[in-house]
């Protein structure tokens, strides 16, 4: 009798590459969400104000401009033992490992200046973590798991902020804050477990030899690949295709805060309708694109993502309601709806990235790329309060909508339908 054969699908599921993108998922969120999350309620409590609070944002700035020096690390490898990319995944987790733990042990009142500092270099060597961890990942992925590999990635980015979101704050009622920030460095372990034991992923031919050519050379190979016309395409659809999705949950908390939600109906619906079903939409549409292909799938997903835009259209025309298990119901739609579209959508968008990268230049290429995604983050929705103040909440809303059509056009030109592209070259990758 023939031997049962697993589908593709679940050969590709189980296989350890898989099991790394969770790894490296998990490392790469848990610093972003700390920053996020666990340090402003460290502040808050230890009596620092809502002013010098909100400044603690611009330690964001690292993510944004990370390209600047992506070229140091396609170029030099730090611990030359490890190879290229682990070494500097090492060297940035152990540093975030350390400066995690150091920095709950200072005061944010009397030892501001060195808070600031140390939240600033966790900013820094997450970014480059990011970096090492990007490069890395693209490097020992075939072109066929592309698609499920960055599902799995993101979405473990995402649980990896149920640690500094959720646990740390709930033990932060019970311990002191020191012990609570050891406890949340300790969770950064894994990830260097993960570094230590896999494969160095083999250099692919072309990697830099110089410093000048790992600068230049991701650029000029870029723009040369694909012309300078189809290269600024390119560039100003990985602005524009999560522009409106990311605007429009800028100020998603004060919005349902505005519509008589209480803090308790927000934690408890965005945790439960929130965050589960962007993990579970991430990695079907991961599993769905192993069919559809990245390029059809961009399509799909992002008309999911435009399309659940209009549950924030949906609610701000309802406005106030009274209170009852409808109300909720209502959110949950809204929130569960919106989560759904971000998840899909991302996954394909950090697919098609990975692809538009060249092998020898990974780390610089996917550097640039994800900084223009954050870029709505840091810096167009710094204007969505500005906006919501001078449109009201349901108008606002719809300029949302129209605001990611543009990137969904893009697609006629840098991703046809019919018209699937191939990796610049299928490496094959050590895990």
């Amino acid at each position: 009798m023939s031997e049962l054969r697993r589908p593709a699908w679940l050969e590709v599921l189980l296989n350890r590459r898989m099991l790394i993108c969770i790894f490296t998922g998990f490392a790469s969120g848990l610093p972003l969400y700390l920053l996020l999350n666990l340090v402003p309620a460290w502040l808050k409590t230890e009596g620092l104000s809502l002013k010098a609070i909100g400044a603690f944002a611009l330690i964001q700035f690292p993510y944004t401009w990370k390209f600047l020096w992506a070229p140091l690390l396609d170029r030099f490898g730090i611990l030359p033992w490890l190879g290229r990319r682990r070494g500097w995944m090492l060297v940035s987790q152990l540093g975030l490992v350390a400066a995690i733990a150091w920095l709950g042990q200072l005061s944010p009142v009397t030892d501001l200046g060195l808070v600031v500092g140390l939240t600033a270099a966790i900013a820094l060597l997450s970014a480059t973590q990011d970096i090492a961890l990007d490069a890395f990942r693209r490097e020992i992925l075939p072109e066929i798991e592309l698609g499920l590999g960055n599902a799995i990635h993101v979405n473990a980015y995402r649980v990896a902020g149920l640690v500094p979101g959720s646990l740390s704050l709930i033990l932060a009622d019970h311990l002191a804050w020191g012990p609570v920030f050891v406890i949340t460095a300790l969770f950064m372990l894994p990830g260097v477990a993960m570094t230590v034991f896999s494969n160095e992923p083999r250099e692919a031919a072309g990697t830099p030899r110089t410093l000048r050519a790992a600068v230049v050379e991701p650029f000029r190979e870029f723009f040369g690949r694909h012309g300078l016309r189809s290269a600024l395409l390119v560039l100003a659809f990985l602005f524009l295709y999560k522009l409106g999705d990311s605007l429009c949950t800028a100020l998603a908390t004060p919005f349902y805060l505005d519509m008589g939600y209480s803090k308790t109906d927000i934690g408890i619906v965005a945790k439960n309708a929130g965050l589960w079903p962007s993990v579970i939409g991430g990695i079907l549409g991961g599993l769905w694109m192993l069919r559809l292909g990245i390029n059809r799938a961009l399509w799909l997903f992002g008309l999911v993502q435009v399309v659940t835009i209009l549950g924030f259209v949906w609610l701000a025309w309802l406005g106030p309601m009274p209170s009852d298990a409808g109300r909720l119901a209502v959110l949950a739609i809204v929130i569960g709806g919106e989560a759904i579209g971000v998840g899909l959508g991302t996954t394909a968008f950090v697919a098609y990235m990975a692809r538009t990268t060249h092998p020898a230049y990974t780390a610089t290429q996917l550097a640039l790329f994800t900084s223009l995604m954050a870029m709505p983050r840091t810096f167009i929705n710094a204007s969505a309060g500005w906006l919501v103040e001078r449109m009201g909440w349901y108008d606002f809303f719809w300029a949302c909508f129209f605001l990611a059509i543009p990137g969904m056009l893009l697609l006629l030109k840098i991703a046809p339908w019919n018209g699937e592209a191939k990796a610049v070259a299928v490496m094959p990758g050590r895990a």
